[in-house]
């Protein structure tokens, strides 16, 4: 289904075209002055360069040709040369209605469906989540529901932290703890016990545990450091230790991106490209890429163009150790090896993004991935606290994130509570949904990289630009739709009808612009552009709620097509929730 601005384009051009001048000029847009116009066109201005004409000439004689038209009505020129349309209510509620019986909304597949592997999370293992790994799931989740959405195949990978230092401290703790474990028994050669021999309690406690120390200690510290050595050349017991490790730890992660309804399709982690890291350094090194650098093997990346200083892309420590570099460059060829990506996008904090420019160029230098397979980076911003710096507890730690969720459920239940709509039985499961909601639409209605203030007051507000206000407004619909059905109303009856007070059709136009904002929130990777939108759809609703009696409309044929609209809005905040990664309840 064409964009509302694409049919309005289409009779411009042809106007323009009529009218002698190119069509290229025809650009229609959103007008930025609505009290005069809805849309504008200003093609008469860039036009007069090339005619050494008039602009408002232009403007005049284009208009001759529009008189007719199937979509405008109310079309002006205006000087210096804007040509001012308003759309005819009949064309504009029978796009409506249109929209409202199309799949997806009216939404197309991109032209060409593509393979897209997306790495967010990026969590360590054996450690909490903690707020800090918020963005990468929120912002991630939503792109790849936007991206699906447009009719792409998209593979979610959390890429663990699974292999590094973290590993070696928690087995060298665990040692001291229980030395008799027959993990640490290099002559032990039976089976190793199914259950692990601690909880994801015991995880939580160990690793800042044993991260503390070694700080403090550094013959522990090397110990840590030797541990993660034989674990990574393939120590038996260690290996088994690893595995519990991971079982316990992706057990917990699973139920925490549960809880933020954040979802995987691969689990995958440093380990896993472990193996590809040997070949690839072969390879490196046979076809002349990789050279010698004070000991250690690096791959230059740096370009004539580049107005900065880009250090080498660093394969090998001087002492043979992997480094990120290695491991993002391993797991891409890993990925190449089992998916053949046309993308892979990469969600994580914007200060990485040094470190991917590097191992994005060194890819595609190598031949690790295909010319024509495309790396993008989203970079984040990070969540502070009032104070302007990066969000902690009271205590001053860094807050868990099960802790931070906890703390806005407890927050919605109470104001769900005082307000007294929900049974009791209820309250519990609507607090977590417009707790999600106000985490989620905090978080990504500011642009993704940029820092933004996590404001719990004034996330969890049923006023405003807040996820529970949008919540509210969609429950405010679904009410008043349900109340027309328990009373004998039909929704498949009833069909968008042309406006007759200007809230309505206000609300009709923003319904309209959907399939536009989405097209580009989708080109830009930008949810934020998803959450504005809402906002002024919510608003526009709320006005003509206020302004119009809609089950008590009197007039049959007008008050089905008060319902009809409010269907195509619901359905738009609906699937525009859901695409930011939260949904509403029946009642608030």
């Amino acid at each position: 289904m064409k964009k509302l601005v694409d049919f309005l384009e289409e009779e411009m051009k042809a106007a323009f075209e009529k009218a002698g001048y190119d069509g290229s000029f025809a650009k229609v847009t959103l007008s930025n002055r609505p009290d005069l116009c809805e849309y504008q066109c200003n093609g008469a201005m860039a036009a007069a360069k090339t005619y050494h004409k008039a602009p408002i000439m232009i403007a005049g004689d284009v208009l001759t040709h529009l008189q007719e038209s199937e979509a405008l009505e109310d079309v002006q020129a205006v000087n210096p040369g804007f040509i001012n349309m308003k759309v005819k209510k009949e064309f504009l509620s029978s796009y409506a209605e249109e929209m409202r019986k199309s799949e997806q909304l009216g939404v197309e597949h991109a032209a060409q469906k593509k393979r897209i592997i997306m790495d967010f999370g990026g969590a360590n293992v054996a450690k909490p989540l903690h707020v800090g790994h918020l963005r990468s799931a929120v912002i991630g989740e939503s792109l790849k529901r936007i991206l699906r959405f447009k009719g792409h195949e998209v593979i979610g990978d959390v890429h663990l932290g699974d292999w590094g230092y973290q590993m070696g401290l928690v087995i060298t703790e665990l040692q001291k703890r229980n030395p008799d474990l027959p993990y640490f028994d290099e002559q032990f050669t039976g089976e190793y016990p199914e259950e692990a021999p601690f909880t994801i309690n015991d995880l939580e406690e160990i690793y800042p545990y044993a991260s503390a120390y070694a700080k403090e200690h550094e013959d522990y510290k090397e110990e840590a450091l030797k541990a993660t050595f034989e674990l990574q050349n393939g120590r038996r017991g260690y290996r088994a230790l690893w595995k519990h490790i991971m079982n316990v730890s992706i057990a917990d992660l699973k139920k925490n991106y549960e809880n933020l309804n954040v979802t995987f399709d691969l689990w995958k982690g440093e380990a896993d490209a472990q193996p590809y890291i040997p070949d690839m350094v072969e390879m490196l090194k046979e076809k002349g890429f990789a050279h010698l650098d004070q000991g250690a093997l690096v791959v230059d990346v740096k370009e004539e163009t580049d107005t900065k200083e880009i250090p080498p892309c660093m394969i090998l420590k001087s002492d043979g150790a992997a480094l990120y570099d290695t491991t993002d460059l391993a797991t891409l060829v890993e990925r190449e090896e089992l998916y053949q990506p046309d993308e892979v996008i990469y969600v994580v904090d914007k200060r990485q993004e040094l470190h991917f420019v590097q191992v994005f160029r060194c890819a595609k230098k190598t031949g690790i991935v295909p010319e024509d397979t495309k790396l993008t980076f989203i970079g984040f911003g990070t969540m502070n606290g009032k104070d302007g710096k990066p969000f902690k507890t009271r205590a001053g730690g860094v807050m868990r994130l099960s802790d931070l969720i906890r703390e806005i459920n407890e927050e919605m239940s109470q104001k769900i509570a005082e307000n007294r709509t929900v049974a009791p039985e209820e309250a519990e499961k609507t607090a977590q949904m417009v707790g999600l909601a106000a985490l989620k639409y905090g978080d990504l209605s500011n642009q993704a990289s940029k820092d933004y203030v996590f404001d719990l007051d004034k996330f969890s507000s049923f006023e405003g630009n807040t996820g529970p206000y949008i919540l509210y407004t969609i429950v405010r619909i679904k009410s008043i739709l349900n109340k027309y059905a328990e009373n004998g109303g039909n929704l498949d009856t009833c069909s968008v009808k042309a406006p007759h007070s200007d809230s309505e059709r206000a609300l009709m136009l923003e319904a309209a612009k959907f399939t536009a904002v989405l097209d580009q929130a989708y080109e830009e990777l930008a949810p934020h552009k998803i959450c504005g939108y809402i906002y002024d759809l919510a608003n526009s609703f709320n006005r003509f709620y206020h302004d119009n009696r809609i089950l008590g409309e009197e007039d049959e044929e007008k008050k089905q097509g008060y319902i009809a609209l409010l269907d195509l809005v619901r359905t738009i905040l609906e699937t525009s929730i859901d695409l930011l990664g939260f949904e509403a309840p029946e009642r608030m």
